[in-house]
């Protein structure tokens, strides 16, 4: 059994999906693998059905029917991780942006080293973003300042989407009132967390854009973080955050 469970949603990662499981399974920390899968048509979840015979108890897989969003994965993982004993639940994508090796940087930082919540963080010690157009590098990196801006959060890369979780971090946390579902999700996450007290630090990492597979970034997804931020902000003055135990 391991503590760590690091949650991985894919759609239409045929390309890259194998060759990540397999990485994750052979780095020296032992982690669970949680695939969740937004109906890809190209066979993706058949590829995850496949490995599991070879990786059964560590490799699991959730099929939901359709394009529901990013945050919905997260939050169908984190409910399925805190059915079961996991201590620190992780996030990152299938297409080897984030570098598997990171994951223990992630988890030691919430394990040994008293974070809450380990942000792999492109912005902490510079721009560490390898392969992206100087376009989007700059448009990412001016939505994490102006998220910064606008909530108050001292965090350089609030759109991040490399994390680890304590348990308990993920218990306080209504989740069901989460409501974001494209990359706002994952400022609101780190701004509730933020709110209630916990322990927030950011692990520098280099990004690295995919070479296989589809960006599933779009225009929506920008402006449910721009506009989303403004109104997250301003509901924040007027609600009360459960502060975490000490």
């Amino acid at each position: 059994m391991s503590d760590a469970l690091v949650i991985i949603p894919t759609y239409n990662e045929k390309e890259n999906v194998e060759k990540m499981i397999r990485k994750v399974f052979s780095l020296p920390k032992a982690f669970h693998l949680l695939i969740i899968d937004d109906g890809s048509p190209d066979g993706t979840a058949q590829i995850v059905k496949n490995l599991q015979k070879e990786f059964p108890d560590k490799l699991f897989l959730e099929e939901r029917q359709g394009k529901l969003g990013l945050g919905t994965a997260y939050i169908h993982g984190f409910k399925w991780a805190l059915a079961r004993n996991y201590q620190y639940i992780m996030e990152m994508d299938c297409d080897f942006s984030h570098n598997p090796e990171d994951l223990i940087r992630l988890y030691n930082a919430c394990a040994q080293d008293g974070a809450d919540v380990a942000v792999g963080s492109r912005y902490i010690t510079g721009v560490n973003v390898v392969n992206w157009p100087m376009g989007r590098v700059l448009m990412s990196y001016f939505a994490s300042k102006y998220v910064q801006f606008i909530t108050g959060m001292p965090i350089h890369d609030t759109t991040a989407g490399f994390v680890c979780y304590k348990r308990k971090v993920l218990e306080t946390i209504d989740l069901d009132k989460i409501k974001f579902k494209g990359y706002a999700f994952q400022i609101e996450m780190k701004f509730t967390a933020w709110k209630m007290g916990f322990k927030v630090v950011e692990v520098p990492i280099i990004f690295t854009d995919r070479t296989e597979g589809e960006s599933k970034m779009s225009s929506g997804i920008f402006k449910e973080a721009f506009f989303g931020v403004i109104q997250m902000k301003l509901k924040s003055i007027f609600k009360k955050y459960p502060q975490q135990a000490s």
